[in-house]
Protein backbone atom coordinates (compact mmCIF):
# COMPACT_ATOMS: atom_id res chain seq x y z
CA UNK A 1 0.00 0.00 0.00
CA UNK A 2 1.45 2.90 -1.17
CA UNK A 3 0.85 6.57 1.21
CA UNK A 4 1.55 10.51 -0.02
CA UNK A 5 4.46 11.86 2.08
CA UNK A 6 2.28 14.08 4.12
CA UNK A 7 -0.09 11.09 5.10
CA UNK A 8 3.25 8.92 5.55
CA UNK A 9 4.42 11.70 8.10
CA UNK A 10 1.08 11.61 10.09
CA UNK A 11 0.71 8.18 9.91
CA UNK A 12 4.28 8.32 11.66
CA UNK A 13 3.66 11.18 14.07
CA UNK A 14 0.35 9.46 15.18
CA UNK A 15 2.44 6.50 16.40
CA UNK A 16 4.92 8.06 18.06
CA UNK A 17 2.20 10.34 20.29
CA UNK A 18 0.50 6.47 21.16
CA UNK A 19 4.14 5.27 21.98
CA UNK A 20 4.36 7.96 24.59
CA UNK A 21 0.71 7.41 25.62
CA UNK A 22 1.30 3.87 26.08
CA UNK A 23 4.69 4.20 27.60
CA UNK A 24 3.03 6.45 30.20
CA UNK A 25 -0.08 4.44 30.96
CA UNK A 26 0.90 0.80 31.09
CA UNK A 27 3.46 -0.52 33.22
CA UNK A 28 4.04 -2.91 36.31
CA UNK A 29 2.82 -0.85 38.84
CA UNK A 30 -0.70 -1.36 38.16
CA UNK A 31 -1.38 2.65 37.34
CA UNK A 32 -3.37 2.29 33.93
CA UNK A 33 -4.72 4.71 31.51
CA UNK A 34 -8.13 5.71 34.04
CA UNK A 35 -5.43 7.08 36.59
CA UNK A 36 -4.15 9.17 34.17
CA UNK A 37 -7.82 10.89 34.32
CA UNK A 38 -7.60 11.64 37.92
CA UNK A 39 -3.81 11.08 39.25
CA UNK A 40 -3.10 10.56 42.86
CA UNK A 41 0.18 12.54 44.23
CA UNK A 42 1.74 8.74 43.82
CA UNK A 43 0.31 8.18 40.43
CA UNK A 44 1.88 11.49 39.30
CA UNK A 45 5.39 10.86 40.82
CA UNK A 46 5.42 7.01 38.84
CA UNK A 47 4.52 9.20 36.07
CA UNK A 48 6.53 11.69 36.23
CA UNK A 49 9.68 10.38 37.75
CA UNK A 50 9.52 7.32 36.00
CA UNK A 51 7.32 6.47 33.53
CA UNK A 52 7.69 9.98 30.90
CA UNK A 53 11.65 9.98 31.21
CA UNK A 54 11.75 6.17 29.77
CA UNK A 55 9.31 6.53 27.77
CA UNK A 56 10.96 9.90 26.03
CA UNK A 57 15.05 8.50 26.61
CA UNK A 58 13.65 5.49 24.33
CA UNK A 59 12.27 7.49 21.65
CA UNK A 60 15.53 9.71 21.65
CA UNK A 61 17.29 6.68 21.47
CA UNK A 62 15.71 5.00 19.10
CA UNK A 63 15.28 8.06 16.82
CA UNK A 64 18.78 8.28 16.72
CA UNK A 65 19.69 4.68 15.89
CA UNK A 66 17.49 4.91 13.33
CA UNK A 67 18.89 8.22 11.60
CA UNK A 68 22.13 6.72 11.83
CA UNK A 69 21.54 3.47 10.79
CA UNK A 70 19.98 5.02 7.41
CA UNK A 71 22.90 7.11 7.04
CA UNK A 72 25.41 4.46 6.96
CA UNK A 73 23.50 2.42 4.95
CA UNK A 74 23.52 5.10 2.15
CA UNK A 75 27.44 6.29 2.85
CA UNK A 76 28.57 2.56 2.62
CA UNK A 77 26.16 1.51 -0.16
CA UNK A 78 25.26 -1.23 2.11
CA UNK A 79 21.99 -1.93 3.53
CA UNK A 80 23.61 -4.45 5.90
CA UNK A 81 25.03 -1.52 7.53
CA UNK A 82 24.44 -0.96 11.37
CA UNK A 83 25.39 1.83 13.69
CA UNK A 84 27.73 -0.22 15.60
CA UNK A 85 29.34 -1.16 12.55
CA UNK A 86 32.22 1.37 13.53
CA UNK A 87 32.89 -0.53 16.65
CA UNK A 88 31.35 2.48 18.84
CA UNK A 89 29.31 -0.17 21.06
CA UNK A 90 32.02 -1.97 21.96
CA UNK A 91 34.47 1.39 23.16
CA UNK A 92 31.49 2.53 25.40
CA UNK A 93 31.06 -0.88 26.47
CA UNK A 94 34.70 -0.79 27.64
CA UNK A 95 34.16 2.31 28.93
CA UNK A 96 31.22 1.54 31.24
CA UNK A 97 33.25 -2.09 32.51
CA UNK A 98 36.07 0.16 33.43
CA UNK A 99 33.96 2.84 35.62
CA UNK A 100 32.39 -0.16 36.94
CA UNK A 101 35.13 -1.99 37.75
CA UNK A 102 36.50 0.71 39.12
CA UNK A 103 33.90 1.30 41.67
CA UNK A 104 32.68 4.56 40.89
CA UNK A 105 29.57 3.06 38.82
CA UNK A 106 27.31 6.21 38.97
CA UNK A 107 24.62 6.86 36.23
CA UNK A 108 26.76 10.28 35.40
CA UNK A 109 30.43 8.68 35.84
CA UNK A 110 28.91 5.51 33.78
CA UNK A 111 27.49 7.96 31.21
CA UNK A 112 30.94 10.08 30.89
CA UNK A 113 33.07 7.27 30.70
CA UNK A 114 31.20 5.38 27.91
CA UNK A 115 30.14 7.95 25.85
CA UNK A 116 34.04 9.09 25.95
CA UNK A 117 35.24 5.74 25.03
CA UNK A 118 32.91 5.59 22.28
CA UNK A 119 34.31 8.64 20.57
CA UNK A 120 37.95 7.86 20.75
CA UNK A 121 36.90 4.84 19.41
CA UNK A 122 35.26 5.99 16.58
CA UNK A 123 38.36 8.23 16.10
CA UNK A 124 40.66 5.19 15.88
CA UNK A 125 38.62 3.60 13.70
CA UNK A 126 38.36 6.47 11.33
CA UNK A 127 42.58 6.71 11.83
CA UNK A 128 43.00 3.05 10.95
CA UNK A 129 40.60 3.24 7.88
CA UNK A 130 41.93 6.54 6.50
CA UNK A 131 44.33 6.18 3.49
CA UNK A 132 46.60 8.40 1.25
CA UNK A 133 43.46 8.34 -1.32
CA UNK A 134 40.86 8.97 1.29
CA UNK A 135 38.49 7.14 2.92
CA UNK A 136 37.48 3.91 1.31
CA UNK A 137 34.28 2.53 2.76
CA UNK A 138 35.98 -1.26 2.95
CA UNK A 139 39.05 -0.40 5.08
CA UNK A 140 36.57 1.60 7.27
CA UNK A 141 34.42 -1.36 7.83
CA UNK A 142 37.42 -4.14 8.39
CA UNK A 143 38.72 -1.41 10.44
CA UNK A 144 35.38 -1.18 12.41
CA UNK A 145 34.84 -5.37 12.60
CA UNK A 146 38.60 -5.57 13.94
CA UNK A 147 38.67 -3.08 16.38
CA UNK A 148 34.89 -4.37 17.86
CA UNK A 149 36.26 -7.44 18.03
CA UNK A 150 39.09 -6.40 19.95
CA UNK A 151 37.32 -4.32 22.73
CA UNK A 152 34.92 -7.07 23.47
CA UNK A 153 37.73 -9.16 24.38
CA UNK A 154 39.15 -6.16 26.75
CA UNK A 155 35.35 -6.53 27.65
CA UNK A 156 35.54 -9.84 28.56
CA UNK A 157 38.10 -9.47 30.12
CA UNK A 158 37.16 -6.59 32.66
CA UNK A 159 34.21 -8.64 33.05
CA UNK A 160 36.26 -11.79 34.06
CA UNK A 161 38.26 -9.20 36.61
CA UNK A 162 35.51 -7.28 37.96
CA UNK A 163 33.83 -10.66 39.64
CA UNK A 164 30.96 -10.03 41.86
CA UNK A 165 30.29 -6.02 40.28
CA UNK A 166 30.14 -8.67 36.67
CA UNK A 167 26.37 -8.33 36.85
CA UNK A 168 26.33 -4.76 36.14
CA UNK A 169 28.51 -5.03 33.61
CA UNK A 170 26.32 -7.74 31.77
CA UNK A 171 23.25 -6.31 32.27
CA UNK A 172 24.76 -2.84 30.49
CA UNK A 173 25.83 -4.49 27.83
CA UNK A 174 22.23 -6.19 27.73
CA UNK A 175 20.85 -2.63 26.55
CA UNK A 176 17.73 -1.07 28.66
CA UNK A 177 15.99 1.38 29.84
CA UNK A 178 15.42 0.83 33.89
CA UNK A 179 17.78 3.47 35.16
CA UNK A 180 16.41 6.28 32.95
CA UNK A 181 15.99 9.37 34.36
CA UNK A 182 15.75 13.33 33.29
CA UNK A 183 19.37 13.67 33.73
CA UNK A 184 19.92 11.18 31.19
CA UNK A 185 16.89 12.94 28.84
CA UNK A 186 18.60 16.33 28.90
CA UNK A 187 22.03 15.38 28.30
CA UNK A 188 21.45 12.82 25.11
CA UNK A 189 18.37 15.18 23.50
CA UNK A 190 20.59 17.80 22.12
CA UNK A 191 23.81 15.48 20.46
CA UNK A 192 20.65 12.97 18.89
CA UNK A 193 18.54 16.23 17.69
CA UNK A 194 21.46 18.48 15.99
CA UNK A 195 23.06 15.43 14.86
CA UNK A 196 20.11 14.42 13.24
CA UNK A 197 19.24 17.62 11.89
CA UNK A 198 22.79 17.73 10.07
CA UNK A 199 21.99 14.24 8.99
CA UNK A 200 18.48 15.11 7.10
CA UNK A 201 19.60 18.51 5.80
CA UNK A 202 22.78 16.28 4.23
CA UNK A 203 19.63 13.73 2.53
CA UNK A 204 20.43 14.97 -1.02
CA UNK A 205 24.29 14.25 -0.64
CA UNK A 206 22.96 10.46 1.02
CA UNK A 207 20.98 10.09 -2.37
CA UNK A 208 24.21 11.64 -4.60
CA UNK A 209 26.44 8.88 -2.51
CA UNK A 210 24.33 6.58 -3.34
CA UNK A 211 24.37 6.37 -6.84
CA UNK A 212 28.42 6.43 -6.47
CA UNK A 213 31.07 8.50 -5.57
CA UNK A 214 31.92 9.36 -9.22
CA UNK A 215 28.73 10.66 -9.49
CA UNK A 216 28.49 12.80 -5.93
CA UNK A 217 31.93 14.36 -7.15
CA UNK A 218 30.28 15.38 -10.79
CA UNK A 219 27.45 17.26 -9.10
CA UNK A 220 30.24 18.99 -6.82
CA UNK A 221 30.10 17.27 -3.23
CA UNK A 222 33.00 16.92 -1.62
CA UNK A 223 32.79 13.22 -1.16
CA UNK A 224 36.21 12.62 1.84
CA UNK A 225 35.05 15.89 3.65
CA UNK A 226 31.58 14.43 3.60
CA UNK A 227 31.95 11.35 4.85
CA UNK A 228 34.54 12.36 7.51
CA UNK A 229 30.84 14.71 8.37
CA UNK A 230 28.73 11.52 8.29
CA UNK A 231 31.12 9.08 10.04
CA UNK A 232 31.32 12.28 12.83
CA UNK A 233 27.37 12.78 13.08
CA UNK A 234 26.52 9.03 13.09
CA UNK A 235 29.44 8.17 16.03
CA UNK A 236 27.98 10.78 17.89
CA UNK A 237 24.39 9.14 17.77
CA UNK A 238 25.38 5.86 18.47
CA UNK A 239 27.55 7.20 21.22
CA UNK A 240 25.10 9.27 23.16
CA UNK A 241 22.34 6.53 22.75
CA UNK A 242 24.99 4.06 23.81
CA UNK A 243 25.47 6.13 26.72
CA UNK A 244 22.51 6.00 28.13
CA UNK A 245 20.65 2.22 27.36
CA UNK A 246 23.53 0.08 26.97
CA UNK A 247 24.12 -2.03 24.02
CA UNK A 248 20.65 -1.75 21.69
CA UNK A 249 21.02 -3.66 18.44
CA UNK A 250 19.02 -3.81 15.15
CA UNK A 251 17.56 -0.72 15.60
CA UNK A 252 19.44 1.24 13.15
CA UNK A 253 18.82 -2.04 10.91
CA UNK A 254 14.85 -3.06 11.17
CA UNK A 255 13.88 0.51 11.05
CA UNK A 256 15.38 2.20 7.79
CA UNK A 257 14.57 -1.33 6.03
CA UNK A 258 11.00 -1.04 7.58
CA UNK A 259 10.73 2.47 5.98
CA UNK A 260 12.45 1.79 2.87
CA UNK A 261 9.75 -0.72 1.95
CA UNK A 262 6.84 1.83 2.27
CA UNK A 263 8.97 5.13 1.39
CA UNK A 264 11.88 4.13 -1.16
CA UNK A 265 15.03 4.88 -1.27
CA UNK A 266 14.99 8.89 -1.54
CA UNK A 267 16.89 9.68 1.83
CA UNK A 268 14.68 12.95 1.69
CA UNK A 269 11.48 11.12 3.34
CA UNK A 270 13.17 7.91 4.13
CA UNK A 271 15.86 9.60 6.45
CA UNK A 272 13.36 11.66 8.61
CA UNK A 273 10.42 8.90 8.35
CA UNK A 274 13.39 6.93 9.84
CA UNK A 275 13.96 8.32 12.38
CA UNK A 276 10.16 8.98 13.57
CA UNK A 277 9.97 5.22 13.05
CA UNK A 278 12.47 4.64 15.41
CA UNK A 279 11.13 6.79 17.65
CA UNK A 280 8.01 4.71 18.15
CA UNK A 281 9.57 1.26 17.82
CA UNK A 282 11.73 1.56 20.88
CA UNK A 283 9.31 2.63 23.63
CA UNK A 284 7.13 0.07 22.14
CA UNK A 285 9.77 -2.84 22.64
CA UNK A 286 10.50 -1.32 26.32
CA UNK A 287 6.97 -1.70 26.98
CA UNK A 288 7.33 -5.55 26.05
CA UNK A 289 10.66 -5.47 28.12
CA UNK A 290 8.89 -4.25 31.29
CA UNK A 291 5.17 -6.22 30.49
CA UNK A 292 6.44 -9.32 29.02
CA UNK A 293 7.37 -11.00 32.64
CA UNK A 294 6.93 -10.30 36.04
CA UNK A 295 10.76 -8.88 36.16
CA UNK A 296 11.95 -7.40 33.04
CA UNK A 297 13.67 -8.48 30.02
CA UNK A 298 16.81 -6.44 29.00
CA UNK A 299 15.51 -4.36 25.49
CA UNK A 300 18.79 -5.48 23.86
CA UNK A 301 17.80 -9.27 23.99
CA UNK A 302 14.06 -8.26 22.43
CA UNK A 303 15.97 -6.06 19.51
CA UNK A 304 18.43 -9.15 19.07
CA UNK A 305 15.40 -11.92 18.78
CA UNK A 306 13.63 -9.13 15.86
CA UNK A 307 16.19 -7.94 14.08
CA UNK A 308 18.54 -11.39 14.16
CA UNK A 309 16.15 -12.96 11.49
CA UNK A 310 15.54 -10.06 9.93
CA UNK A 311 19.06 -9.64 9.36
CA UNK A 312 19.68 -13.30 7.70
CA UNK A 313 16.35 -12.36 5.71
CA UNK A 314 18.09 -8.95 4.15
CA UNK A 315 20.72 -11.31 3.68
CA UNK A 316 19.36 -14.35 1.60
CA UNK A 317 17.41 -11.34 -0.42
CA UNK A 318 20.53 -9.55 -1.06
CA UNK A 319 22.21 -12.71 -2.15
CA UNK A 320 19.00 -13.52 -4.70
CA UNK A 321 19.45 -9.96 -5.85
CA UNK A 322 23.10 -9.96 -7.04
Amino acid sequence: MKFTSIQLFTILIAADLLALIAGIGIGSSGIGFGDLLSPTPIVSRIIIDYRLPRTLLSMIVGAGLAAAGCSLQALFRNPLADPYILGVSSGASVGAAFVILLGIASTINIMVSAFGFAIITSWIVYRIGKTEAGIPVYTLLLAGVAMAAFLSGITSLLIYISAQDMYQVVFWIMGGFWTANWLKVEIIFFPVLLSSIYLILSSWNLNAILMGEEHAMSVGIDVETFKKRVIAATALLTSAAVSVSGVIGFVGLITPHAMRIIAGENNKILLPTSLLAGAAFMPFVDLLSRTITTGEVPVGIITALLGAPFFLYLLRRSKIAA
